[in-house]
């Protein structure tokens, strides 16, 4: 009997523990705090590294002001040789650029003047001339030109063609230096010189000087540059 009930109680189901129920909540899980110590440790860290930062930062500042400064001088360069080119080019061949030595053409044109010149075409009665002389450039103004006869009496007063010749330029009416034998006729192609300042000055009056031939011609000076409260136009 003890058997039958052992396999009895075998065949019956044990009980089972209830089951827990599990409800829904809306409350988010709670995010574990920073303790006090970490927060500190993260400020301290983060001071640490401002100052690594600040100076990257001003280096990176010092490369790119160097990289444009030396691009800036770079450009410069370039562009003072192109211009110096251009310059030596333009007085070369274009447009002369001389200094006034001596006082022959005063008040016209002073020693230490610069003048920018034209390359001589026309020539016309009036014109103030540059052309060599020797090794010498020499700065006068052309009083007549090839055909036109030239006269100059005792006190200085000049005729051509029979004509007085109005020179509101001349600083000092005076004859002057005078070799050549008056009244002479300009030969073709050639120029008659004069200095305004006649009392001071070698020019056509001189047969050592004669007149101008075309091959001696440099340019004609237009324009005073310096001093710059002189600056204006020859005339």
């Amino acid at each position: 009997m003890t058997d039958d009930l052992k396999q009895k109680e075998a065949l019956e189901p044990a009980e089972t523990p209830e089951a827990t129920e599990i409800t829904g909540t809306n409350e988010t899980p709670e995010v574990p705090k920073m303790s006090e110590e970490a927060a500190p440790a993260e400020t301290a860290a983060k001071e640490r590294l401002q100052p690594e930062l600040e100076d990257l930062e001003n280096e990176l500042s010092r490369e790119k002001y160097r990289s444009r400064y030396h691009r800036t001088i770079r450009t410069t360069i370039y562009a003072l040789v192109i211009v110096a080119a251009a310059a030596i080019l333009i007085t070369t061949f274009w447009m002369p650029v001389l200094q006034i030595y001596g006082n022959s053409m005063n008040d016209t044109l002073v020693s230490g003047d610069i003048v920018v010149c034209r390359k001589a075409g026309n020539i016309d009665q009036g014109d103030v001339l540059a052309f060599y002389l020797n090794n010498k450039i020499l700065v006068k103004r052309c009083v007549a030109v090839g055909g036109d006869r030239v006269d100059l009496d005792e006190e200085g007063n000049l005729t051509v063609n029979g004509v007085p010749l109005e020179e509101p330029y001349v600083k000092d009416q005076q004859r002057g230096d005078v070799s050549t034998i008056f009244p002479y006729v300009v030969p073709e192609g050639q120029y008659f010189v004069m200095s305004d300042n006649r009392a001071n000055s070698g020019d056509s009056r001189n047969a050592a000087i004669g007149c101008v031939t075309q091959d001696r011609l440099l340019a004609k000076p237009v324009l005073r540059v310096w001093p710059l409260n002189h600056f204006r136009f020859i005339k």
